[in-house]
């Protein structure tokens, strides 16, 4: 039986990855960085070299917490090896060094008993699925069907757009996984600047007619879908006010309850240099995750989010990644869950 099920974002957790902060840098000051992660920068403006080391060793302790909550609610957690991060790699067009591990959701997708390996955006990414190998293979030979998307090229002709509205051309399929949003049978796309229209195209072609994928274009273009969206349970969806209303919200949406996120409150305290560099925007702590659809994990400083939750009936625990908004990554940007309880549905007419 595959150890790989996981249909949608609430179903009851059992397994996960947990991502890897070691070693990490800023990816590579090249074209592909500027579109995705810093449109109204030069590419000389772009931070560069590793995160600072206490940074690193911080979203470690915060990381290692979080896994301790996760293991003692009996999920099962795994964590990506370490992968040098400084070393060059290329291909007959461009040279990079890498990035992270922080973030496992952004570059593989669970769909059902299938994980797709996506056509990332940043080249510096081009790599990262790496440090999953061997939890890959130990998934297929449990018979889950694991598979990449096309390799992109990445050429600079991909990221030769109109920087008001970063988005990759159609050129080749380039997406990121965290642009995907799974509600069973229906999916909605993100088309951003770490997802152009053709690889929300070619993953309707993968995964055929049994699922739909709606694309949610012209909303939001600075990365993924996870802090514009957060699916909490079948009928009941949390959405980023700045981004979505009326006009905005899909059509297939209308179905559910819509509740929106108050703004974040921050208490961290960084100063403008740490903020400058930083790659989450300032909804990044609006990105829960889900154990179940009545428990989820909330960055601790957002009482006003976890009032409202509560008000839906849904307990929180509350703790805290210091260095989300540094990184790019809240609780659901960390974690791929891998097996969640649950059977592949419908939820929209």
């Amino acid at each position: 039986m595959s150890l790989v099920w996981s249909c949608n974002e609430w179903d009851q957790l059992e397994e996960v990855i947990v991502g890897n902060p070691l070693r990490a840098k800023f990816p590579t000051a090249d074209l592909s960085t500027q579109l995705a992660e810093f449109p109204d920068r030069s590419l000389g403006n772009i931070p560069q070299g590793p995160f600072p080391q206490w940074i690193i060793d911080e979203t470690e302790e915060d990381l290692n917490k979080f896994v301790s909550v996760l293991e003692g609610l009996g999920v099962t957690v795994k964590r990506p090896e370490t992968w040098p991060h400084d070393e060059k790699f290329s291909t007959i067009h461009w040279e990079s060094e890498g990035y992270y591990n922080y973030c496992p959701r952004d570059i593989m997708l669970v769909i059902g008993d299938q994980i797709i390996e996506t056509p990332n955006v940043i080249r510096s990414r081009a790599q990262e699925s790496f440090s999953y190998r061997q939890m890959m293979i130990d998934y297929m030979r449990s018979g889950a069907k694991w598979y990449s998307a096309p390799k992109p090229m990445l050429l600079d002709s991909l990221f030769d757009v109109d920087m008001s509205k970063p988005t990759p051309r159609n050129d080749e399929p380039a997406f990121d996984a965290a642009n995907v949003l799974r509600l069973g049978k229906d999916l909605i796309y993100l088309v951003s600047a770490t997802g152009n229209e053709m690889g929300g195209q070619w993953l309707q072609t993968i995964l055929g007619d049994e699922y739909r994928v709606h694309f949610l274009k012209d909303v939001y273009y600075g990365s993924h879908i996870d802090s514009t969206f957060v699916a909490l349970r079948p009928g009941l969806m949390l959405c980023n006010p700045a981004r979505i209303n009326e006009d905005t919200l899909p059509e297939v949406l209308k179905q559910w309850k819509i509740i929106y996120s108050p703004p974040m409150e921050s208490s961290n305290g960084f100063g403008a240099d740490y903020l400058s560099k930083s790659i989450g925007s300032k909804w990044i702590d609006m990105n829960l995750f889900s154990i179940s659809p009545n428990l989820v994990v909330v960055d601790q400083d957002q009482t006003a989010l976890i009032k409202l939750l509560e008000k839906q009936g849904i307990d929180v625990i509350r703790l805290k990644l210091r260095h989300s908004k540094m990184l790019g990554g809240g609780f659901h940007c960390i974690t791929l869950d891998i097996r969640r309880r649950g059977s592949l549905q419908r939820y929209f007419d």
